[in-house]
């Protein structure tokens, strides 16, 4: 029994030492040497870091709507909004024992995103983040991203893109044939747009039926509600922290500073729900690639041109270097429904709220359609001459950028302008902190003003393009910008030729951080024919 004793207390003792290296002795290494280079924060508190902090001071900026302003940056982030005046532009935060560096200099995003030195990489998922977005093209790194950029460069390439056109505008043309039931009438397009984007993407990236993906996205949905639900609520080995609920066990909840230690053997009724919507979404990805798989194997046009074709292409590819996995397939095709999905909706919804209580930019964009289309179909050249509507979409997702952060990890110590950041700390970039910067865009920053765009990004930037992020910068550029944006371009377009919109009395300001900037109420508008 001895030797079993004395192995018994090696391996706690061992634990206990990583723990306490984990737990208090990293996060105090780090604090100090940030805090000698200037660069201060809210102290380490063990073990929430200062999870809990944040979480109180989200439920207090989200919990009620707010007066129609574009105000935004201290309601969705407002430990960022604060600690920026407290700090600086650059901070320290803790998630648990996890270090993470706050940067909204733009100098040094620039830096960061344009990772020369490859040393910036994409931060890794865990549990419900990780099960949200897998093995997808958004948080994989090395020959994984490689593979899966360069087919994703082809598919949302400009030629591609054309010949997603018809699709797309057939797509906006069953919506606005619904829309005539409710000429002079109260409609919410936020809703409207979700339907519109299912069936955009079903249709142009997997060729599917709208039943199908419309199945896919409403289980991605949920899924994402778990996640955001539990952003702030941390792991430690042995021990799960959840700032909001507390401890579950036996089905009984405690206060929300309560540790618990059986979280290996219980499992929250959230992780429970994700794991069976995981295992839903993933049977029907294989279902839809299995009808793909069976054309092949009757010589039926391959596996097909769009993108759906092409993933199952390279999952069946001969060739090792080549060919991606099943988990890949599947965390691709999840990242699409989902992030694709979310950034267009909250992109138009959030256009035709600003341009409904604007009713000189609505009609400036509406002659600009007209002059370029007259009352006909729009085209791919006509897309690309939209200066106007540009403007005004660029404005849009200046105020309302539908992702609001880009994260990176720092894998080994590296110098970032004038300062040493250790290794193994990640880095969050606020993107409405830059884009809400009144010393960037000036005293209007809160003001809905496309012009500002007239001479492009740069000029409207002062020449520093890291302070306008709606898709990121650099080597991880968002895949789907053009996508986006030309669905974006033709429904607003079509939509222009036939209603101008009027802001409803019923609309409630209701802006709200799940993952994307969301319109929690809906957007009510009046349609009105033209």
């Amino acid at each position: 029994m001895a030797p079993v004793m004395a192995l018994v207390i090696f391996l706690s003792s061992l634990f206990l030492l990583r723990f306490v290296v984990k737990a208090w002795w990293t996060p105090i290494r780090i604090q100090t040497m940030m805090k000698s280079q200037g660069i201060g924060g809210l102290p380490y508190a063990f073990p929430h870091g200062n999870t809990r902090v944040i979480t109180a001071m989200r439920n207090r900026s989200m919990n009620q709507p707010m007066e129609l302003t574009h105000d935004i940056f201290s309601r969705i982030q407002p430990h960022v909004h604060s600690w920026i005046k407290i700090y600086g532009m650059n901070f320290v935060n803790w998630h648990g024992s996890q270090a993470q560096l706050f940067v909204t200099d733009p100098e040094l995003v620039k830096e960061i995103l344009s990772n020369r030195e490859g040393a910036y990489l994409k931060t890794d998922l865990e549990g419900f983040a990780k099960k949200l977005l897998g093995e997808s093209i958004i948080s994989n790194e090395g020959e994984k991203w490689e593979k899966v950029r360069k087919l994703a460069n082809r598919t949302f390439h400009a030629d591609s893109l054309k010949n997603m056109v018809p699709e797309m505008i057939s797509s906006v043309e069953v919506m606005l044939r619904r829309w005539k039931d409710y000429e002079g009438q109260e409609i919410d397009v936020h809703k409207e747009f979700e339907v519109l984007m299912t069936e955009v993407i079903s249709r142009t990236a997997f060729g599917s039926s709208y039943v199908e993906g419309k199945h896919i996205l409403e289980m991605v949905s949920k899924l994402l509600a778990i996640t955001v639900r539990n952003t702030y609520n941390l792991r430690f080995p042995g021990i799960r922290y959840d700032t909001v609920n507390g401890c579950i066990c036996s089905g009984i909840r405690s206060k929300p500073t309560t540790i618990c230690f059986f979280s290996l053997i219980l499992k929250t009724s959230d992780e429970i729900e994700a794991e069976k919507l995981d295992k839903r979404i993933n049977k029907s990805i294989l279902e839809i690639v299995k009808k793909r798989k069976a054309n092949m194997d009757e010589g039926v046009d391959e596996f097909g041109s769009d993108y759906l074709g092409q993933l199952v292409k390279m999952a069946h590819e001969s060739n090792g270097s080549k060919r991606i996995s099943i988990e890949q397939l599947i965390g691709e095709i999840k990242a699409v429904y989902g992030a694709g999905h979310l950034t267009t909706n909250n992109l138009l919804s959030w256009t035709v709220f600003l341009l409904a209580i604007d009713q000189d930019w609505e009609e400036k964009a509406r002659q600009e359609v007209f002059e370029l289309f007259d009352r006909g179909t729009p085209t791919s050249d006509g897309i690309a001459r939209l200066k106007t509507m540009n403007m005004v979409i660029n404005e849009s997702l200046r105020l309302y950028p539908p992702a609001h952060t880009v994260t990176r990890k720092v894998e080994r110590e590296i110098k970032l302008g004038n300062y040493t950041v250790p290794a193994n700390i990640n880095i969050y970039i606020s993107i409405l902190a830059l884009h809400h910067n009144q010393e960037i865009w000036g005293d209007d920053v809160l003001r809905f003003r496309p012009e500002r765009f007239t001479n492009g990004v740069a000029r409207a930037t002062k020449n520093n393009p890291a302070a306008f992020l709606p898709f990121g910068m650099g080597p991880r550029t968002c895949i789907g910008l053009n996508f986006t944006t030309n669905e974006a371009k033709i429904a607003l377009s079509m939509i222009l030729q036939r209603y101008r919109f009027t802001l409803s009395s019923n609309y409630v300001h209701y802006p709200v951080d799940v993952f994307f900037l969301t319109p929690k109420k809906g957007v009510q508008v009046i349609l009105h024919h033209v």
